[in-house]
C-alpha cells in the first residue's frame, strides 16, 4: 500500500475583493479587528495540470452568498489587521489551531453530517494599506495530520477504467439530477451502485448506511486536476471518517468527481476512484496538529502582496481616496458622523469669486458632490491669486465666465463631481428694471427660483448687499438652508438664516437669551431698518471692489462650510437652536451634535484675532423674510418683485418700517 498524497489548495483573489474590503474597512469595520465570516468557491472542472484553487471575489462578504453556478462553497474567516506590524506579528499557528479546534469539535459532535462543507474552510489574514492601495495577505487551508499517513488499499484509477461508458453516463445523469435539486452544489455526497445506475444521497445518509453495513461510496467534487493526486478537501474527509467510524469501517471507497469540458464535450472520465484504508485510532484527548498555510510566489512560507494603485481605474481610485479623511473620522473621533447626509446635500453657491471658490473647495473636502456655481462676471487677471479655482489661462481672451470655469475646475480636481456653472444676473432692489430688460429679468427670476427649488443649501457670497435680497426671500419662502458670508477689510460675518417653519410661533415663543430656536432666527436683513438699495452708486474703485486682508476670505469660507455641516449633523437640522456660548460648557448643553455648538452668527475681527457669536430673533418688519413680505411674494409673484426693484420706499411702506421711522422722528421732536 502507498501513501495518499493530496494536492493542496492555492488562492485566487479577484481585484473586486480588495475593493469591497476597502469599503468595508472604511465604512464598517474601522478599527475593529475581530474575525469576519467570508465566502470562497472552487470548481471541479479545472483543466489538466492546474492546481486546485479557492477564489474570493467581490461577493465574498454577502450575507446571502451562494457560489456561482456549478461551483462549490468554501467557508472563510477574515482577520484584517490595522497595521503592517500587527499583520507580521500575528500568531499564525494560533490562528490555524483555533479554526482547527472548531472544525474538530464539529467532527466530534457530528454536525459535519448535516453540513459537510465545514470540512472545507480557509483563513485569510490581511492588512490593507489604503493610502497606497497595497494589500498584504496570507491564506491558510486547514487540514488535520490525522491519520498521520493515509494509505491506499486500492490505488486511484480513472473512472473509465473501472466502469463502462454506459455506466459513466448513468453516473453523470444521477449526479446532475442530484446537484440540480439543491440550492447550491454539494461538495460531498453518498453513492450506491444499483447495477445499471447510481443512486446519490445526501452526505448525512452515511450514518444509516454504515449502521446497516450497506455497500456505498463517498463522492467528492474534487478540485484537483492532477493525475493520481486527490484534492485537499479529501484529506479532512478521511480524518472525519477515521474518527467517527473507527471499528465500523476498515476502508472507504471514494469517487473524486472531476467534471471537465474537453473539445466542447463533457468529460467525467478523468474522475478518480480509489479505496483508502481507515486505520484504527487511539483515543484522542487533544486536538490533532493542523497544517495548511499557503506558500508565497517564491514557494516559501510567507505572505503575498498585491499593488492595485497602477491597475485600478483612476476615477475609481479617486472616488475611494477623496473621502478617506472623512471616513477615518468615524473610526475613533466621530463614530456617529452622517457622511451620507452630507454627501447627498445639493449646494447652490451664489457668487463664484473669492468666497465662492473657497466654499466650493471646502464643500468638496466634506464630501459634497453636487455643487452649482452661479455668477455673472468673467475671470480677470486680478482673480487667480485670490480665487482658488482659477488659473492664468482662465483670464485669456477676455476671460472665461466665472461660474462655468469654477465648475469645470471642480470636475478637474475630482471627476466624480456633479458641478454645473451658470451665468446669471440677480435682480436687486434699487436697480431699476427698464422695459427693455423686463423679459430678461423675468427669466432670471424664474431661473433663480428653479435653482433654489432644486438645491438643499444656498450660500450667499455675492459682492453687494442688495444682491442677497432676492435669494434670501426665495429661500425663506421655500424653507431652505441659507448660509451667508460677508467680508470687510479685516472683519467678517458668517450667518445662517432662520428656517420659516413656524412663522406664527415667532410672535408667541418665549425669549431665550442664549438658545434661540432655529425657526425664530433672523436673516441677513433682519437687523436693518431700511430696505437694501444700490450700494455701487457714486463709489470709487476701492469701494466697488471687495478690498480685504487676503486671509480673511479663507477664514470666513471655512466657517461657512463648517456651519452648514454642523447643521446637517445636528438631529434638528436647520431648526437647531442657536448657541451664543463659546465656553466649554456647551459640550454638556449641546450633546446632540457631535461637532459642537451651532451658532447663529460668527463675527470675526482679524485685527484682534477675535470672534463673537451673537444671535438675534427674526424681525417682524424685515424687508426680506417677515410674514407680510413672504405672503405678498407668494400671492403676487413677479409683480410684487418688480415693485420692490423699481419703487423706492415700497418695502419700507409694506413692512411698516416707514411708520416706525416716522414715529421715531415724532418722538424725538416731542
Amino acid at each position: 500500500m502507498t501513501n495518499v498524497q493530496f494536492a493542496p489548495f492555492a488562492s485566487s483573489v479577484d481585484p473586486g475583493f480588495w475593493q469591497k474590503l476597502t469599503e468595508k474597512k472604511l465604512n464598517e469595520y474601522g478599527l475593529d479587528e475581530s474575525q469576519k465570516s467570508i465566502h470562497g468557491f472552487f470548481t471541479n472542472g479545472s483543466a489538466p495540470g492546474i492546481s486546485p484553487q479557492i477564489t474570493v471575489d467581490y461577493s465574498a462578504f454577502n450575507s446571502d452568498w451562494r457560489p456561482p453556478s456549478h461551483h462549490f462553497s468554501a467557508l472563510g474567516t477574515l482577520h484584517n489587521t490595522n497595521t503592517i506590524e500587527k499583520f507580521k506579528e500575528t500568531d499564525k499557528k494560533l490562528l490555524i489551531t483555533s479554526l482547527g479546534k472548531k472544525m474538530w469539535e464539529d467532527m466530534k459532535n457530528g454536525s459535519v453530517l448535516q453540513d459537510p462543507e465545514q470540512l472545507c474552510q480557509f483563513i485569510l489574514l490581511t492588512f490593507a494599506d489604503l493610502k497606497k492601495y497595497h494589500y498584504y495577505y496570507w491564506f491558510a487551508f486547514p487540514a488535520f495530520k490525522f491519520p498521520e499517513k493515509s494509505l491506499y488499499s486500492q490505488a486511484p484509477v480513472c473512472l473509465l477504467e473501472k466502469y463502462s461508458p454506459d455506466k459513466v453516463a448513468s453516473l453523470i445523469c444521477s449526479y446532475d439530477t442530484f446537484q440540480s435539486s439543491r440550492q447550491s452544489y454539494a461538495t460531498f455526497f453518498i453513492l450506491q451502485d444499483c447495477g445499471d445506475s447510481f443512486r446519490i444521497l445526501e452526505f448525512s445518509h452515511i450514518e444509516e448506511l454504515v449502521a446497516e453495513s450497506a455497500k456505498m461510496m463517498v463522492g467528492v467534487c474534487d478540485p484537483s486536476s492532477l493525475d493520481g493526486y486527490p484534492g485537499w478537501p479529501i484529506r479532512n474527509l478521511i480524518t472525519f471518517l477515521s474518527y467517527r467510524y473507527q471499528g465500523r469501517l476498515d476502508s472507504v471507497e471514494i469517487i473524486c468527481v472531476r467534471d471537465r469540458t474537453h473539445d466542447g464535450l463533457r468529460d467525467f472520465g478523468q474522475s478518480l476512484v480509489m479505496t483508502v484504508e481507515l486505520p484504527a485510532r487511539e483515543d484522542l484527548s487533544e486536538l490533532p496538529e493542523c497544517v495548511g498555510w499557503e506558500k508565497n510566489e517564491r514557494q516559501k512560507m510567507g505572505p503575498r502582496m498585491v499593488n492595485l494603485s497602477s491597475s485600478m481605474d483612476p476615477v475609481r481610485l479617486a472616488e475611494s481616496a477623496v473621502d478617506l479623511n472623512l471616513k477615518l473620522m468615524r473610526w475613533r473621533l466621530l463614530p456617529d458622523l452622517e457622511l451620507e447626509k452630507i454627501s447627498a446635500t445639493r449646494c447652490l453657491v451664489l457668487g463664484s469669486g473669492t468666497l465662492g471658490c473657497n466654499v466650493a473647495r471646502l464643500l468638496m473636502s466634506w464630501g459634497v458632490r453636487h455643487i452649482t456655481m452661479v455668477d455673472n462676471s468673467k475671470v480677470s487677471y486680478s482673480n487667480p491669486v485670490r480665487q482658488t479655482l482659477f488659473t492664468f489661462d482662465h483670464c485669456l481672451e477676455g476671460g472665461q465666465p466665472k461660474a462655468q470655469a469654477a465648475a469645470a475646475s471642480l470636475r478637474t480636481i475630482f471627476p466624480g463631481m456633479k458641478s454645473e456653472g451658470l451665468s446669471l444676473s440677480i435682480p436687486m432692489p434699487g436697480h431699476t428694471v427698464a422695459d427693455s430688460i423686463l423679459e430678461q429679468t423675468k427669466a432670471d427670476v424664474k431661473k433663480l427660483e428653479e435653482l433654489i427649488d432644486s438645491h438643499d443649501a444656498i450660500f450667499l457670497l455675492m459682492d453687494t448687499r442688495e444682491s442677497r435680497w432676492l435669494p434670501t426671500l426665495l429661500a425663506a419662502s421655500r424653507r431652505k438652508i441659507v448660509i451667508n458670508a460677508a467680508l470687510g477689510f479685516d472683519t467678517f460675518l458668517v450667518l445662517r438664516h432662520g428656517i420659516k417653519t413656524d412663522v406664527e410661533g415667532q410672535k408667541v415663543a418665549p425669549i431665550m437669551l442664549d438658545r434661540i430656536p432655529g425657526n425664530l432666527l433672523g436673516c441677513y436683513f433682519c437687523n436693518d431698518v431700511v430696505a437694501p438699495g444700490n450700494s455701487t452708486r457714486d463709489r470709487t474703485l476701492d469701494q466697488q471692489c471687495t478690498v480685504t486682508r487676503p486671509g480673511i476670505s479663507m477664514v470666513a469660507s471655512a466657517l461657512a462650510v463648517e456651519l452648514l455641516v454642523s447643521l446637517i449633523q445636528h438631529p434638528q437640522g436647520a431648526e437647531a437652536p442657536a448657541d451664543t456660548s463659546a465656553n466649554d460648557d456647551h459640550l454638556v448643553r449641546d450633546s446632540d451634535c457631535s461637532l459642537g455648538i451651532i451658532p447663529h452668527q460668527i463675527r470675526g475681527f482679524l485685527s484682534r484675532f477675535h470672534q463673537i457669536l451673537p444671535a438675534s430673533r427674526a424681525f417682524d418688519m424685515c424687508t426680506a423674510c417677515c410674514p407680510i413680505v413672504l405672503e405678498r411674494y407668494e400671492r403676487e409673484g413677479f409683480d410684487f418683485l418688480l415693485k420692490a426693484f423699481n419703487e423706492p420706499g415700497y418695502l419700507e411702506d409694506l413692512t411698516g418700517l416707514t411708520a416706525m421711522q416716522d414715529a421715531t422722528l415724532d418722538a424725538e421732536d416731542f
